[in-house]
């Protein structure tokens, strides 16, 4: 497909908006969002309650790399696909069957932990921890198939000057996801164990799948017509992403975010748990992660202005010195500030970008393009994830824990025993700091940022030549 033939737009046969005012469907779009903000809880409770649990029981930053970074790369190698199924069938269809998968997948998991002994599960030099592990990460991937049936539904449900708004919200859940899942899994893990949080994440996944079944989405009569195909849309994608003049330049500057991503994945929670028990680590990075609720409503309030592009390379400077500098001391406090300022800046960066998608791709494409976005922007933070950990846990922590390694750094990150984790964080920082400002001097910043002004024009055109028909 060639960027002279369109995708067939949303007609009135697939999308029906005349049957409900705006503010029933604002109520259907804070419905699927509620949904989907409790999956998400069910999934990253779990996850977390993992990776605390294997960090304290092996002390190996490796095992969490992995896990974090296997998470990451298996949502790479899926995400196309996942794109191509929204695409093709109904939005809430694919939502189900990501609930119902994803619950399976969980009863596998506390099957294989009643039935393998703990020990057993926790020798990494076996295949029962690598077993588990994956099926439960598995589990945790097809829910992000609901992720991006919600981006679609923003199209289908919310008004054009409302969905930045919108993303803003979708944010909002996220960073109250964060929050409520960082404490339960450290709570989970630390009064409960890790049995008992699998069985609460199965509670949780049922539940889920079954408000699922009680919403309607009326709006979407049938699957948009599409040109996708098969499981695995590949070729579809690449001509969606490419048919619009600087989106793949787009999802390159979200990727930037993910640089830095991939390096606090492999060592955020190495760092929070040597400075505080699990229980109240749960609780500091809760707390922190309030910064992503406000910074969601913040621009559920007041939108990303005029050049979504320019706040969203704003953020990742802002991000790339807050990750510089946040741990330059041992101290609590200056962590706990450093994670609340980083993710209030997240939901602007991803925002941003799913604003510009809405506005400029037909609703049959936005599937496999937010999918492709999703795997290509994934896909970073694995390769850092993989490369960091054994770095750091074989190389830089030993140096900056020797007596003269210690005595090196002392002048620049002060003193205490993360001072390895710190100068990783130190130095992944600038080079963000560095990327973001040169992304502004490029002529591709500048054609996307066009693009997108250009997109905007031709929609009010639109709808004022729609108007007196109405």
């Amino acid at each position: 497909m060639t960027e002279q033939e369109p995708a067939p737009a949303a007609s009135t046969d697939t999308i029906d908006l005349s049957q409900r005012t705006p503010a029933q469907r604002s109520r259907t779009f804070t419905g699927i969002l509620v949904n989907t903000a409790l999956a998400n809880i069910t999934t990253s409770y779990l996850w977390y309650a993992l990776t605390f649990w294997v960090y304290l029981e092996t002390r190996n930053v490796i095992a969490t790399g992995v896990i974090g970074g296997a998470y990451m790369l298996l949502i790479a190698l899926s995400s196309i696909s996942f794109g191509t199924l929204v695409d093709r069938y109904r939005k809430l269809a694919v939502m189900r069957f990501a609930a119902i998968f994803t619950l399976v997948m969980f009863v596998l998991s506390g099957i294989m932990f009643l039935l393998t002994p703990e020990q057993a599960l926790l020798d990494l030099t076996q295949p029962w921890f690598w077993i588990f592990t994956m099926i439960i990460l598995i589990g945790a991937v097809v829910e992000n198939m609901r992720n991006i049936a919600l981006s679609t539904t923003v199209t289908i449900l919310v008004e054009p000057d409302r969905r930045a708004n919108a993303n803003g919200l979708v944010g909002m859940v996220q960073g109250l996801t964060f929050i409520v899942t960082s404490v339960l899994s450290g709570l989970s893990v630390g009064l409960l164990g890790m049995g008992w949080t699998v069985v609460v994440a199965l509670v949780l996944t049922a539940l889920a799948f079954l408000h699922l079944l009680t919403l309607r989405l009326p709006e979407e009569v049938r699957a948009a017509a599409s040109d996708a195909q098969g499981g695995f849309d590949l070729r579809g994608s690449w001509a969606a992403v490419m048919a619009i003049s600087g989106l793949f330049a787009l999802i390159l500057f979200s990727t930037f975010n993910n640089f830095i991503g991939g390096v606090y994945m492999a060592l955020m929670d190495p760092y929070g748990l040597e400075m505080f028990s699990v229980e109240i680590w749960g609780t500091v990075f809760a707390v922190g992660a309030t910064g992503f609720i406000v910074g969601g409503a913040l621009i559920g309030k007041f939108g990303l202005g005029s050049n979504p592009l320019r706040t969203m390379l704003i953020a990742v400077a802002l991000m790339g010195l807050l990750g510089a500098v946040f741990t330059l001391r041992e101290w609590a406090w200056l962590y706990i500030v450093g994670i609340w300022l980083y993710l209030a800046l997240v939901p602007v960066v991803e925002a941003a970008e799913q604003t510009v998608i809405q506005k400029v791709v037909p609703l049959p494409r936005q599937g496999r393009v937010f999918g492709f976005a999703m795997a290509f922007e994934s896909a970073a933070a694995p390769i850092t994830a993989f490369l960091i950990a054994p770095i750091a846990q074989f190389w830089i922590i030993p140096y900056a824990r020797s007596t003269e390694g210690a005595a090196q750094l002392e002048p620049l990150l002060g003193e205490g025993i993360s001072r390895g984790i710190a100068l990783v964080f130190l130095v992944a920082g600038l080079i963000m700091i560095v990327v973001a400002l040169i992304a502004f001097l490029t002529p591709v910043y500048r054609r996307v940022s066009a693009s997108y002004a250009q997109a905007g024009a031709e929609e009010t055109e639109s709808e004022g030549a729609e108007s007196p028909s109405h």
